[in-house]
């Protein structure tokens, strides 16, 4: 930006009016000699006014005399712009001036347009066509400024071209950078209209228009993402920065938005990053810490606890085979009774506090909710119908024990909501290609209000003694892991239960070809390779993400990238998910799977723990 207004200072130096438009008919640049050449109001000056509303005030204000039908005039001149071409012509205004009007076209589209006032000039050629005798003194007075006059426009019309070639080259540099930035990068002006924005707006959000210019920022972001941002943008208007996060719900991505102000002119500089697979590899570790802190401050006390039921279960043992009557044999029993709901208990909380990670596998959702069904109707009454919907399509990544548990935690409680007969609805779709939502439906009596604000909480039950009030705090717990979410909410029929989980979609893996093996550890290299040759595979190798990338781009042969995640270089082996989308990565590694590394990577392909022997990669890759 202060580059361009060092470039506007120095053309509104110059007598000639310029202006230039993209090639949407939005203005870009103009300069003052156009404003006071044409007396245009400072509506039109402003980027992002359009030709034609230029144009149309132009006829009204009888610039191009009279004129039968303005407003197909105004389209006419539109239309031709649109296929613009370089031209040179002169033509006389309604004021009886003389203007030439020289454009040439632009690299990236558009025009730049130079006007120049030749009244003066047409003036002295027409003297110079009368005959020789009748030539004063004032006519070639006039010749030799005529002269003058045409050296100084050779000067400037120079230096327009230079400006000209400046202006193409910074805009296609900047327009290329930003282009190719994984960004939507923008500039609002002080009435929040765009004016100026790469095309990544829709990638970014989805479901946005791609070309901006000229739009509110209400037109371009829809009334619920307009509604989270205008805070920020209010914010950076007055002058302070603004970072922040939202969920956009016309795509169900995570957006976070830097809204900075413009310093040089009122307006704001805008950047906005999708952040939905970050904010779900955050969640998820997140999750894993939660878990690791739950397990330092229970895992002393449990143990103490099982000692503790120890005791009392073989003392009651003890005391259950004396002789003590019926009414001691009845304390007794309830006594053993509950000490052994406390070591259910205990299991349950192992089971949330334990070391549990979300290992995914390809799954097809048909099978698996089959399967799902035929486990848990044995639990249910005959009067209890449980349905079973899949609208996905094809193989997911998801760790197949854990869904499966939660699934049938959340079936079963479903049966205790419905009572003696009912109906539970299980239902698997995708969502906007972002989440693979999960719904379980019943037709019984809803979650009470204090249900639905501590139900996932450990230890909350409404089943008074009956429940350990950690089933749904379980599912909760899975679906952390996961790096997605869990809502519980009452519908017309019952209660009904959403998870959402990171949908990420199984790659078919070939069974045979060139393999891009990206392992930094000779020996190790050394080692898989032999593996994956045995299998059949083809290998070529690389040490580090630079190396591997160069290969990808060079040998379009290559079916399968098979990497470490630790690697030489600062890069790691999740760089390679970018390197090309198009072909399958999967990854490997030694480390632990609560390091971050390995919890982001989980939650973008398939990761294969080392240490590893060919029926572990056998299978890994689809071939087990």
């Amino acid at each position: 930006m202060p580059n361009q207004n060092l470039t506007l200072a120095g053309l509104n130096l110059i007598q000639q009016a310029l202006s230039i438009f993209d090639s949407d008919l939005r203005l870009v640049l103009s300069n003052q000699p156009m404003q006071a050449m044409f007396d245009l109001p400072a509506e039109l000056m402003k980027p992002g006014a359009h030709f034609k509303d230029i144009i149309s005030y132009l006829v009204a204000r009888g610039e191009y005399g009279e004129i039968d039908d303005p407003e197909q005039f105004a389209h006419d001149r539109a239309e031709l712009a649109r296929t613009f071409e370089p031209h040179y012509m002169e033509r006389e205004r309604a004021n009886g001036r003389t203007i030439s009007v020289e454009g040439a076209p632009l690299p990236e589209g558009g025009w730049v347009t130079v006007y120049t006032d030749i009244t003066e000039t047409k003036t002295q050629e027409q003297l110079l066509r009368t005959r020789s005798e009748v030539l004063s003194e004032e006519v070639l007075k006039h010749a030799e400024e005529l002269s003058a006059t045409n050296r100084m426009l050779a000067a400037t019309n120079a230096a327009l071209e230079e400006t000209r070639r400046q202006l193409v080259e910074m805009e296609t540099r900047t327009r290329t950078t930003t282009e190719m930035a994984p960004a939507h990068i923008a500039r609002v002006d002080a009435d929040w209209r765009y004016t100026f924005s790469n095309k990544r707006l829709n990638a970014v959000m989805p479901g946005r228009p791609v070309d901006i210019i000229g739009l509110h920022v209400s037109e371009a972001l829809g009334p619920q993402a307009y509604s989270r941002v205008k805070p920020h943008l209010e914010k950076a208007m007055r002058g302070q920065q603004s970072t922040f996060e939202f969920t956009d719900e016309m795509s169900s991505r995570r957006i976070r938005g830097v809204f900075t102000p413009d310093p040089a002119d009122p307006g704001v500089y805008i950047m906005s990053v999708d952040v939905t697979e970050e904010t779900q590899a955050r969640a998820a570790l997140q999750q894993t810490r939660r878990r690791e802190m739950a397990a330092q401050l229970t895992s002393g006390m449990a143990h103490d606890f099982a000692n503790l039921l120890t005791i009392i279960l073989g003392m009651q043992s003890k005391l259950q085979r004396m002789d003590l009557g019926q009414d001691a044999q009845e304390l007794i029993s309830a006594t053993l009774q509950a000490a052994r709901r406390g070591g259910t208990m205990l299991d349950k909380i192992a089971d949330i506090t334990s070391h549990r990670s979300w290992t995914p596998k390809p799954v097809d959702m048909g099978p698996f909710l089959a399967d799902l069904k035929t486990l848990a109707t044995p639990s249910l009454s005959d009067q209890i119908t449980l349905r079973v919907d899949n609208l996905t399509d094809g193989q997911m990544l998801l760790d197949p024990g854990l869904v499966q548990d939660a699934l049938l935690n959340l079936i079963l409680n479903a049966r205790d909501g419905c009572g003696t007969k009912g109906c539970i609805h299980i239902t698997a779709q995708e969502v906007q290609g972002t989440w693979l939502q999960l719904t379980v439906q019943d037709s019984g009596s809803g979650f009470s209000e204090q249900a639905l604000e501590h139900a996932l909480d450990p230890f909350f039950t409404t089943k008074g003694g009956e429940g350990s009030g950690l089933g749904l705090a379980m599912v909760y717990d899975m679906t952390k892991l996961a790096g997605g979410s869990m809502r519980l909410t009452n519908t017309d029929l019952g209660a009904q239960v959403t998870l959402r989980l990171p949908l990420r979609r199984a790659q078919t893996l070939p069974d045979s070809g060139l393999v891009l093996l990206v392992e930094d550890t000779p020996e190790l290299r050394d080692m898989v390779r032999e593996m994956l040759t045995d299998m059949g595979y083809s290998v070529v190798e690389a040490a580090s993400v630079a190396e591997a990338c160069d290969l990808v781009m060079t040998l379009p042969e290559i079916v399968l990238i098979l990497s470490d995640i630790k690697l030489e270089g600062s890069d790691t082996g999740l760089n390679l998910l970018e390197c090309r989308k198009a072909l399958p990565v999967l990854l490997m590694t030694s480390l632990p799977v609560d390091h971050p590394l390995h919890v982001e990577a989980r939650n973008r392909t398939a990761v294969l723990a080392k240490p590893f022997g060919i029926d572990q990669l056998a299978q890994f890759l689809g071939q087990g």
